[in-house]
């Protein structure tokens, strides 16, 4: 099949992020022009996908979303608690190592990228203030987060003002964790146990990202959270899923992006 003739585009959106002069999107693994493991719409700039084939789908996400290629954005994530206020586009070799993106420049896409982890878009449509967050467990935990809604209100957000939508992330039943990983959770606080329930193997305990993220996010006071219940392991025909990939041995996988855009009213 000729690369340029895939699938169309198939994105998720969500309708608490509806709002006029906001531009969203959950993007899926289809319609790009990657194949193999990275079969379709792999946005990942460090995968070892063709550089060629990844460029070509983020322009065509970043032509979804009403942007430029050069100002469809990305960050070289490292699983902090790092934010980084946007005022002006970069280059893919000057990324910025955070986790997080807020702005209020129209034509700038937030894109964030994700294999399993949650990625996060948030709004004030007041405010007409944005931000994208890229939260696995240790990003949730260390406050990723909390930093996001901070950040959007030193650029004039108002947290009782904020929605925040949950993409497509690792669902309870398929993130088994080892006792360490359970046991930093309840040395921090002992309620955290609600989020594990235990696993077939003794030891082993399954982990709620996907309500961490909504518990850190209430009680940071925001208007509201949505989930879009979607599991990223699960779903191999719509997600990319670095836990899928580990299991089936494969040696690398693809990563889908998420993104939201101010553009003009």
């Amino acid at each position: 099949m000729n690369k340029m003739t895939q699938s169309a585009l198939a994105p998720l959106q969500d309708n608490a992020l509806a709002f006029n002069g906001i531009q969203h999107a959950f993007f899926t693994r289809q319609g790009g022009v990657s194949s193999g493991l990275y079969s379709s719409l792999n946005g990942g700039l460090g995968s070892s996908d063709d550089t060629e084939s990844v460029h070509e789908n983020r322009r065509r996400m970043a032509a979804f979303m009403g942007s430029s290629h050069d100002s469809f954005l990305s960050l070289y994530q490292i699983h902090s608690p790092d934010v980084v206020t946007v005022t002006e586009a970069w280059t893919l070799q000057n990324r910025p190592k955070a986790d997080a993106m807020v702005t209020r420049m129209e034509g700038l896409a937030l894109a964030i990228a994700t294999a399993d982890c949650g990625p996060l878009l948030f709004v004030d449509p007041e405010a007409r203030v944005i931000g994208a967050a890229h939260a696995g467990w240790k990003g949730a935990f260390f406050g990723v987060l909390e930093a996001t809604v901070s950040a959007m209100e030193n650029i004039g957000a108002k947290r009782a003002r904020i929605t925040a939508v949950l993409g497509p992330t690792i669902s309870q039943k398929a993130y088994e964790v080892g006792p360490e990983f359970k046991e930093q959770f309840m040395t921090s606080d002992l309620n955290h146990s609600s989020f594990f329930k235990d696993g077939e193997k003794e030891g082993k305990s399954y982990f709620n990202l996907p309500a961490f993220i909504g518990h850190r996010l209430a009680k940071a006071n925001i208007k509201q959270f949505v989930s879009l219940d979607q599991c990223t392991y699960g779903d191999e025909k719509r997600f990319f899923s670095f836990r899928r990939t580990t299991h089936k041995g494969e040696n690398d996988y693809g990563r889908l992006i998420s993104a939201i855009m101010l553009t003009s009213q």
